[in-house]
């Protein structure tokens, strides 16, 4: 059952796994390049403009916004590509199989967000940053789990795969509703207007991409100018390409959406998400002490994703499974669930992306939050790996 059960992951876990290692040489480089003599190129690139189109009607945005808001939003758009799948014909389309993934990544999102609270308790601006150790990096999370080979059961990876995607999906809810700000009434009723034309290429099955393209650049465009983070944009046009289930397999010639998942994964894997990590991961570590780690941003996040993502995690799904509300999944024992759990707190590019929306007008704070990121990512790989190492089958 698990093996049908696990049949679509299985490429998406191979591509995930391997782009992985690729985030951590990206994430590595920048540490290195920010550190050495070429550090100066480093953060100048990033701050230069570049115009594309023309000057009155083009769009002129700096090199890390280009990444941040322009190349995100085709990372969030395979995301929710992948999300809407789950829902319609993967693990997530059986509501008993959801459940215990679904009652995890609750648990992974809350415990991390209350202990990041209760640390910053008290300053109305590093309180910005509470949802930055509720995210999980998918991408570097099955890298790890991809380097213990055999020792992980298939249902563990299926677990934590869907965990991730319904931790994204959690992440996109929380940038649509918590980090948006001065909207603009006239751009959101062309968003609408927008999003109106989508459906209606959806209910007539429309199966050419060019034109949700075409009005999906536009959606970006009035998104970007409504006070709404850009990203969001490409969430809107995913949900809206069409993909039909009528209780048969559905192959890459009857579905939009999985002809474009299976075309723009590689380039987002080993593209869009190194760049990122490239842009966002490089941090001065002048002057930097280990007392650095107990500024209150820092210490938060990286309690937050250490300890509160294993903790909620962990007790939100066992609670589930002694309720018999959920199964623990199958060929594994506590140890091994617990170190998957552990993996959670791998939050690299979702929490730094996170934190640059949580502090764009406070940027001082940014170096911390990365630190933070880096730090509890880093713990939670080691204990994670040893845990699940040493478990037995």
């Amino acid at each position: 059952m698990i093996q049908y059960i696990s049949k679509p992951f299985k490429w998406f876990f191979r591509l995930e796994a391997a782009s992985g290692l690729v985030l951590l040489f990206a994430a590595i480089l920048a540490l290195i390049i920010s550190n050495s003599n070429l550090s100066d190129l480093y953060y100048e690139t990033l701050e230069t403009k570049f115009l594309l189109g023309f000057r009155d009607i083009g769009l002129n945005l700096t090199v890390i916004h280009w990444i941040n808001d322009v190349l995100m939003a085709i990372f969030f758009f395979l995301v929710s590509l992948e999300i809407k799948r789950e829902f319609i014909q993967g693990e997530l389309s059986n509501p008993k199989q959801a459940l215990l993934p679904i009652i995890g990544a609750v648990g992974g999102m809350v415990v991390p967000a209350l202990i990041y609270i209760i640390i910053n308790y008290g300053n109305a601006i590093t309180l910005k940053g509470w949802a930055i150790p509720s995210a999980t990096d998918i991408a570097f999370s099955l890298g790890v789990l991809s380097l213990l080979g055999k020792k992980v059961p298939v249902s563990l990876k299926v677990f934590l795969t869907a965990l991730a995607i319904i931790d994204d999906l959690g992440a996109i809810i929380i940038i649509a509703f918590f980090y948006s700000d001065n909207v603009q009434i006239t751009y959101l009723a062309l968003m609408f207007l927008s999003v109106i034309v989508l459906i209606l290429l959806n209910r007539f099955n429309v199966r050419n991409f060019i034109p949700y393209l075409i009005i999906g650049i536009f959606l970006w465009e009035f998104t970007h100018a409504s006070g709404i983070h850009a990203t969001i944009s490409g969430v809107i046009l995913a949900l809206t390409i069409p993909h039909k289930n009528n209780n048969k397999a559905i192959g890459l010639k009857d579905s939009l959406l999985l002809k474009l998942e299976h075309s723009i994964s590689p380039y987002v894997a080993f593209g869009i998400m190194p760049i990122f990590a490239f842009a966002n991961a490089g941090v001065s570590l002048e002057g930097l002490s280990f007392n650095s780690l107990f500024e209150s941003v820092p210490l938060g996040i990286v309690c937050g994703l250490f300890f509160g993502k294993q903790i909620g995690v962990f007790l939100f799904s066992i609670v589930s499974i002694k309720l018999k509300l959920a199964a623990m999944p199958n060929n594994s024992n506590i140890l091994s669930f617990y170190g998957v759990g552990v993996l959670t707190g791998i939050g690299f590019t979702m929490s730094l992306f996170v934190g640059n929306l949580a502090f764009v007008n406070d940027i001082e704070y940014m170096d911390g939050v990365k630190i933070g990121v880096l730090v509890g990512s880093f713990l939670s790989t080691i204990l994670g790996f040893i845990l699940i190492y040493f478990s037995k089958k």
